[in-house]
């Protein structure tokens, strides 16, 4: 897992063992991702599938039902990625309907290049971050039935965030996940977020939506069990670092077309410091 990724100083407090078995669920769940984004990235695909390049998709999601299964006992596993989960599944008893959860939202990806409603759009989230949250809490040794809760709902938080962040990288293959309700409201038209300014209507429309991702950020923040708040340090440190995402957005000015805005590495860093050491001193850390 490279440094430049969101989660990477996160992942560090964790022991070793249980370190490498993230890194094993994350090298999978990127596999699966990859199966519909290396596609579309194909210059013949010119950002958008085609009925060919759909075909194509959904036979390597298949592919990778397929090597779900073997993970499970079903037959042996023919790619890295799952032939190292198999161990992993077996120790932390990771839950199988959460990957298959994650291969279907994946999967949305090949033919929903819109959602009408913000409900459709949190099916989404609960199929593509949702279950990657539920599936590292066996791994990160939760023992309170609330961190389920916890984690669904960082988890959107984290996606929503995504989504703002990445509205113009989205554009260049026909994908807008900002909710069609959303746009209307502020009179905002796909063509306008394709011109790549921020005009007063752009600015409105991205203020309500980083609005909405912090109330997910709140929501987690309310449900996180103060028994397990060190079992989930790693998960806090990535929420924190996806917040810091969500202040920048709003720092620029919501000017999400010009470049894509990070949190610099140092800055990471800090975050990651900040909340280990106040979770080892048994402080309750808010992220919103």
């Amino acid at each position: 897992m490279s440094r430049d990724t969101s989660f990477y100083y996160s992942f560090l407090v964790l022991p070793p063992q249980r370190r490498a078995a993230i890194v094993a669920v994350w090298d999978f769940c990127r596999a699966v991702d990859d199966a519909v984004d290396e596609l579309v990235a194909e210059p013949a695909a010119g950002g958008e599938l085609g009925p060919e390049g759909r075909l194509r998709a959904a036979a390597a999601l298949a592919s990778w039902r397929e090597e779900l299964a073997a993970c499970y006992g079903e037959g042996e596993p023919r790619t890295s990625q799952g032939r190292a989960l198999v161990p992993v599944i077996r120790q932390f008893g990771l839950p199988r309907e959460e990957f298959a959860l994650l291969i279907d939202g994946v999967e949305m990806d090949i033919d929903h290049l819109r959602y009408e409603t913000f409900e459709a759009l949190l099916e989404y989230c609960r199929r593509v971050a949702g279950t990657v949250g539920l599936i590292c809490l066996p791994i990160f040794g939760y023992r309170d039935p609330g961190s389920r809760d916890y984690a669904l709902q960082l988890a959107t938080a984290l996606q929503l965030t995504n989504i703002i962040r990445d509205v113009a990288a989205d554009l260049t293959g026909n994908r807008v996940y900002l909710p069609g309700e959303d746009l209307r409201r502020f009179g905002v038209t796909v063509d306008d977020l394709r011109a790549g300014r921020v005009t007063p209507a752009i600015r409105d429309l991205l203020a309500f939506e980083c609005d909405r991702a912090r109330d997910y950020f709140r929501r987690a923040d309310r449900a996180q069990p103060a028994g397990d708040r060190r079992r989930l340090l790693a998960a806090t440190i990535m929420g924190g670092i996806y917040y810091g995402i969500l202040v920048r957005i709003e720092a620029a000015g919501y000017d999400v077309f010009s470049a894509r805005i990070r949190v610099p590495r140092s800055r990471r860093l800090l975050i990651a410091l900040r909340i280990w050491a106040a979770t080892l001193a048994g402080l309750r850390v808010s992220l919103a």
